[in-house]
């Protein structure tokens, strides 16, 4: 092993040895590749934490050791909790639709590590790699990294606090590039508006009902066929006339383009791409064709300055229709009808030597969706270099926030992903990406009312705050769920508005010193242990977030865990139950504004407000940050950065300006001082903003009363706020995903089973291995039952009732059963059990009875096969397959390339087979009663696999029912 010294004191690079750092590929996560590659001269400081490096069969293999406490946390864009102890991902761009809680594989990759130690110093740890890289935190303390050789592993620190940390990591990756203070308003989405007619009525409705919005966004659906940089003529006539509507009632438009190009000889994106030869190729040097939207497309080689050019030229033509933003959307690439759910790893890319030349896909897989947004960006400037771009991208890497973006995917319409968004914009800013946020409401499936209204309260306050939905769900604008959920839509984002300023000015610090926006609670506190693991709050600079994201459990109901120090509760006289609780932290001081509809609205002289809240010596300090809100006449010094200071002398609490920085001369406004008390109360002055302000505090006597006062008041405006109900939205159709799961959590598992709909299992979870070998949506796939041998035949959709549950059952740690009515005096019963001798496993007895078969029949049903159907999530669609012996003695193994294969007589599989991942090192064992089993299907999908039992097919009596009894394990190999 050696290192060496690079970037700044602190910062140390580690390789397995001189020739592997020789070999090392270049940097695509610096945003200067030499930095990482140049030592610094006269450091004298040694790195304090050393990794270990292990070469085994080509693989990488690094492991780091920490005190005990330590704590995790990065790791990028990862479902599940905010701790990541325990956790292990891959790091894959995937296309994760209705990804669950332990998905080891999203849409972005960062080998990044945030640690903190036990005694609140941090440090970073970055495998500088663009492939498929393993992060492994299932071991207390302990950080292992195994990815293809060589590689080099940097650290950062440790440093006084995380915060240093990140603000060093920034000096390498590179910050947040500077958002247009549009883009850090509202924004409204859907797949999709589909015509010119439906946004200009979203946007109407906006106006109509004091809803702050600025943004409207395009789905694919304005495209001509899906084909890029091209619109529908019917639905979208005339896209620049639509555009200069929205400008001119306070709106910016974004539209999406995707990388993948219609295969289409006259498409005039088609034909430029293929004269300047810029398609990735299959390892044959043909243009490599996959199916996305359009069909079959080609796809852009971004890795090569000439394509990324040439789509930079497309954007910058496309902008002229009157685009102010763009969206970049399936860039993993994702590829459809495909195991992998991308292109092969075997294509080619002629990279830019920079980038590391030419290499097949599995190099570049990872960076793609990035340098696809590098060059949306370029485009955008391009176009107009006086506007700040901006790009929202799916797919990313460590440095993509030098371009766009990001916000965490294809979530789902239910309460666990509401409370799995707090952790996943925190883990994306832990790990250099400040401007991320999730499709509020949820994308997939119908949010009730109370689930949007709290959805959206949280969701105003992240720094990226965007709704969308998927087609075919029901609405969800903030006026669709009653009139109790707008109300409470309507406070939250003019609070988001009031907030701006602040919101603002942490995004002009993220810029230009790498400062995270969003953060943790430990924050506060990084020596508190307790808060580490805290998920119902986050900071925003100073200010506390305090969330419930619980169906059955209300703010004021919960206990506010708070870190230490003074902590001020204030509103905006808009308390409610649905909307989280603010707290200033004592020795702050923030700006505020006024609740516009939508940015532009804004004038610089405008009342400016300032909340202080006094530390325990009577002292505050704050920040404003202000400037064009678009352009860059802020890098020639065109902005005003304001410090304002506090101070309590003699019952008297002085406000002024302590300095300044910037050309801008301060507009001439009236200036709002509010002093917090505590339980919401506060006192406040008004002045001209540039002058010393005094506000003379009250008595001890008059300061209970006044504290007393608000506190009662703020509790009556709560009590008699109006509740939204937590009920279904008349008149609408579509599937319901808000109810919440029954959850079997024993021994190794945890099982998520729906019982409203199908009975399905949703989630199994292996505790052990940290894997996650099947989730779904609520209503399609999972694990299935049928009662024919036709797809989806009746059993995987009616309703099934919970017939017995116990905790502690004839020998079993849990239980459930379940019984759904399937028609004809049938029904389809299912017990899941996990046994108190073998936690390991989790067992599943299923069959079709007769309850009430008619006389006429003879006491027989119709015809009916027990068709068992659960579809896996392949976490290495390429090293994956299906393994087993056969009754017969034969020995087999189905890849995903076999298609799909029945076995039936002595062919099945001798009572047992198992997925096999070879990536993961585990294989999934299912065993089955062989007597109950009349064939085996094994069905390859895209990035899923089914292992279907089937039983024999025939009529059921009350004496002769089907039945197929099965259990899972999860097993190491060999």
């Amino acid at each position: 092993m050696v290192f060496e010294p690079i970037l700044e004191e602190g910062v140390f690079r580690f390789d397995c040895s001189a020739d592997d750092r020789n070999a090392a590929f270049p940097s695509i996560s610096f945003e200067n590749a030499k930095v990482r590659d140049t030592p610094i001269v006269n450091v004298h400081k040694v790195p304090t934490y050393i990794p270990t490096f292990e070469c085994v069969m080509g693989q990488q293999i690094v492991n780091m050791e920490f005190p005990p406490n330590t704590s995790f946390y990065g790791t990028g864009e990862v479902s599940g909790q905010l701790e990541r102890t325990g956790k292990k991902i891959f790091t894959w761009n995937t296309d994760a639709w209705g990804y669950g809680a332990g998905t080891t594989s999203l849409y972005q990759s960062h080998p990044w590590v945030l640690v903190v130690l036990p005694d609140g110093e941090a440090l970073g740890v970055l495998a500088d790699t663009t492939r498929r890289c393993e992060i492994d935190l299932r071991n207390a303390s302990n950080i292992k990294v195994i990815s293809s050789s060589s590689y080099p592993v940097i650290t950062f620190g440790p440093f006084a606090s995380p915060t240093d940390v990140l603000v060093s990591l920034a000096r390498a990756i590179g910050t947040i590039f500077m958002p247009p203070k549009w883009a850090l308003g509202y924004h409204q989405c859907r797949w999709s508006y589909d015509s010119d007619a439906r946004v200009r009525e979203i946007a109407v409705t906006f106006r109509e009902k004091s809803i702050p919005c600025d943004v409207i966004w395009m789905d694919i659906d304005y495209m001509d066929g899906f084909r890029c940089f091209t619109f529908n003529q019917e639905r979208f006539p005339d896209p620049k006339s639509l555009a200069d509507y929205l400008h001119q009632t306070g709106f910016k438009a974004i539209w999406m383009l995707d990388p993948g190009i219609k295969n289409e000889k006259g498409y005039h994106v088609y034909d430029s791409g293929t004269e300047s030869d810029v398609w990735i190729q299959s390892a044959d040097g043909e243009p490599f064709v996959g199916e996305v939207w359009p069909g079959p497309c080609v796809f852009p080689d971004f890795t090569q300055s000439r394509a990324r050019s040439w789509w930079a030229n497309l954007v910058k033509d496309f902008t002229s229709n009157g685009v102010d933003g763009i969206w970049n959307d399936m860039n993993e690439p994702a590829v459809f009808k495909t195991v992998t759910k991308t292109m092969p790893e075997s294509n080619i890319h002629r990279g830019d030597t920079d980038l590391g030349g030419r290499q097949n896909h599995s190099h570049y897989h990872n960076v793609y969706g990035m340098l696809m947004a590098k060059s949306t960006h370029e485009g955008m400037s391009l176009a107009n270099k006086q506007k700040r771009p901006f790009v929202l991208t799916r797919a990313g890497f460590v440095g993509s926030q030098r371009y766009a973006a990001s916000w965490t995917g294809d979530n789902l319409s239910t309460w666990d992903h509401l409370h799995m968004s707090i952790p996943m914009v925190i883990q994306l800013g832990l790990s250099g990406q400040p401007l991320s946020g999730p499709d509020i409401g949820g994308y997939a499936g119908n949010a009730t009312p109370k689930m949007f209204g709290r959805w959206m309260g949280v969701g105003a306050m992240f720094p990226f705050c965007r709704g969308h939905s998927e087609t075919g769900t029901i609405d969800h604008e903030p006026w669709s769920f009653g009139q109790e959920c707008e109300e409470v839509c309507r406070l939250a984002l003019r609070r988001r508005y009031q907030i701006l300023p602040l919101i603002y000015t942490l995004f002009y610090f993220a810029h230009t010193k790498g400062i995270p926006v969003a953060t943790p609670s430990f924050f506060a506190d990084p020596k508190n242990l307790e808060l580490r693991s805290h998920e119902n709050s986050f900071l925003l600079g100073p200010l506390l977030v305090y969330a419930s994201t619980s169906k059955d459990q209300e703010l004021y109901q919960m206990q506010h865990k708070l870190p230490k120090g003074i902590w001020l509760s204030f509103d905006f006289e808009d308390s409610h139950p649905d909307l989280p609780a603010l707290y200033l932290k004592g020795g702050s001081i923030i700006p505020v504004g006024l609740a516009y509809q939508h940015v532009n609205e804004a004038n610089p002289t405008d009342d400016l407000s300032l909340l202080v809240a006094l530390d325990e010596h009577g002292k505050a300090e704050g920040f404003l940050y202000e400037d064009d809100g678009d352009g860059y006449e802020y890098n020639k010094g065109g902005y005003l950065l304001t410090t304002y200071v506090a101070e309590h002398q003699s019952s008297v609490v002085t406000v002024k300006v302590f300095k300044t920085e910037g050309s801008w001369k301060r507009p001439n406004r009236r200036l709002h001082v509010k002093l917090l008390l505590g339980e919401v109360a506060m006192i406040s002055a008004w002045g001209i903003d540039g002058e010393v302000l005094q506000i003379q505090m009250p008595s001890d006597s008059e300061l209970s009363y006044l504290v007393l006062a608000s506190e009662k008041q703020c509790r009556i405006r709560r009590e008699s706020a109006k509740r939204i109900p937590d009920s279904e939205v008349s008149g609408h159709k579509g599937t319901e995903l808000s109810q919440t799961p029954v959850e079997m959590k024993s021994g190794d598992w945890i099982l998520k089973v729906v019982p409203w709909i199908g009975g399905r299992i949703i989630s199994m979870e292996n505790l052990p291995s940290g894997t996650q070998w099947l989730h779904s949506r609520l209503d399609v796939n999972g694990y299935e039952e049928y009662s024919g041998v036709e797809y989806q035949s009746a059993g995987c959709s009616e309703e099934y009732s919970i017939t017995e549950r116990g905790v502690e059952h004839a020998g079993e740690v849990e239980s459930l059963k379940l019984e759904g009515d399937i028609g004809g005096g049938i029904v389809l019963q299912r017990q899941i059990h996990v046994s108190k001798e073998n936690p390991k496993v989790f067992r599943i007895d299923s069959a079709i009875v007769a309850r009430s078969v008619g006389a006429g029949s003879g006491g027989f049903s119709r015809l009916v096969c027990l068709r068992v159907h659960p579809m896996f999530n392949l976490l290495h669609p390429a090293e994956s397959y299906v393994a087993f012996i056969a009754i017969d003695g034969s020995k087999h193994e189905v890849w995903p390339e076999s298609g799909d294969q029945f076995f039936e007589g002595d062919f099945r599989p001798n009572g047992e087979w198992m997925l096999v991942d070879k990536g993961l090192g585990l294989a999934l064992v299912n065993r089955f009663d062989i007597s109950d089993v009349n064939k085996c299907l094994v069905h390859w999908g895209t990035g899923t696999v089914n292992l279907e039992l089937w039983s024999e097919e025939r009529p059921v009596s009350r004496d002769s029912p089907l039945k197929i009894s099965h259990e899972y394990e999860v097993t190491r190999l060999p």
